[in-house]
This record gives C-alpha cells, structure tokens and sequence, in this order.
C-alpha cells in the first residue's frame, strides 16, 4: 500500500494518519531508520496520547501490508507486469521490472482511491499539514531502530510536494517512479514505460475490490 490507501479509513486523526505513512516516509527521509510493528506496540497506550496514536498507527501499517502483499490480486498482478516490464527493459533479468510493478500498483491504487473519494486526498494533506513535524520525529524516537534527524524536514517536504495527485497522470506516475529509482541508485525507466502504463491503470482499477478485500472501507 502507498500512504493515501493506509490514511483513508482513518482520516479523522490527524496523528494516526501520520502514523499509517511513517514506515514508508523513513524509507525515503532515512533508510537506516527503521519503524517496527513490536517496538510500536510497546507504545501504543503510552501516556503521551499522541505518541500512543502514532505508535498506534505505525501498527496499522504494518498490519495492512501484511494482509495486502498477501493478496491473490496484488501477486497475480505483480507477476503479470513484471514478465511485461521485463520484455519493455530488452529483457532485462535485474528485480528492477519485479520492484516497478509492485510500486506502480500501490500508485494506481493511490489514484483509484483519490477518483472514488472527491475531496479525501485533500483532506489527507491538511491532516499532514496540521500536525508538528518535530514532534512526530521525537515521538517516533523513541521506539525507533536509531533515532533520527531528517524525518521532520521529509514531512514538510511532502505537505509542500503533494505528489499523489501526479498520480492522476500516466506521465506523473512515471516521474514518481523515476524520483524512486534516483533514490535507490537505479537508472531512470525507459520512455515506452508512459505508452505501457494506461492499460496497466485499467488492470490495476479492475482490481481494486480484489485487491482492498480486507481494507476497512467500502471501495
């Protein structure tokens, strides 16, 4: 799952939807700090009642990929575009085609949710606006791997961007999905990756029931 299908179910708690996106946000504000389902829980009823729904929602997250990455529709369709993105890179045998596939369905789901609920993605981003980021890095600080200083500035970096809704293109999704490689240290996917990308929305929006079959809202 990408951050708006973790936060939509929950998007009355300002606190817990950070919580629902802080695992990924790490992966990109700081690798080698790590946000683990046990060491939130242990915080999850903390006295601090906005550590406790931070931890709470770091649970949540990890709660949701598990069911998620599980899924029959979520595997059917890595697979599927993963054989096609091999054959669009010249037959490349790197996991490079297996890591794009999984990405841009978590981005198409994104969108999907965002044209099903008018107004929601907005909604997200103000909840993320409305919270401080300094003290969403030192609550996480204390049940984090190590602690870290770069969180704080990485979600005033992404209330300012707003980058799902380039996720309503073809053409942003494959920017997003060069910002990703860039920040992994692979080479930029090729241009056809835009001419391929519109069937596999389709596919990805097809499945949306089967991939959502255990998620907490009607989609």
């Amino acid at each position: 799952m990408n951050c708006f299908t973790h936060a939509l179910p929950f998007l009355d708690d300002a606190h817990f939807v950070v919580g629902t996106c802080l695992p990924d946000w790490m992966s990109a504000c700081d690798r080698k700090c790590r946000l683990r389902e046990k060491a939130a829980e242990g915080f999850s009823d903390d006295h601090d009642p906005i550590v406790a729904t931070i931890a709470q929602g770091v649970v949540q997250h990890h709660q949701d990929d598990d069911w998620f990455h599980r899924g029959a529709a979520f595997n059917e369709l890595i697979l599927n575009f993963a054989v096609e993105l091999r054959e669009l890179f010249s037959n490349e045998r790197s996991m490079r085609p297996s890591l794009i596939g999984h990405i841009i369905v978590e981005m198409f789901l994104d969108a999907y949710l965002h044209a099903q609920n008018p107004g929601e993605l907005e909604r997200f981003y103000k909840q993320v606006e409305s919270v401080d980021p300094d003290q969403v890095q030192a609550a996480i600080n204390q049940f984090a791997t190590r602690p870290t200083e770069k969180l704080a500035d990485g979600i005033r970096r992404f209330a300012k961007e707003r980058f799902i809704f380039d996720y309503e293109t073809d053409k942003g999704v494959v920017y997003r999905i060069n910002n990703v490689m860039r920040r992994v240290g692979l080479d930029a996917v090729p241009a056809a990756l835009v001419d391929w990308a519109p069937q596999a929305r389709e596919r990805v929006y097809a499945k949306a029931n089967d991939l959502l079959l255990e998620y907490p809202v009607e989609v």
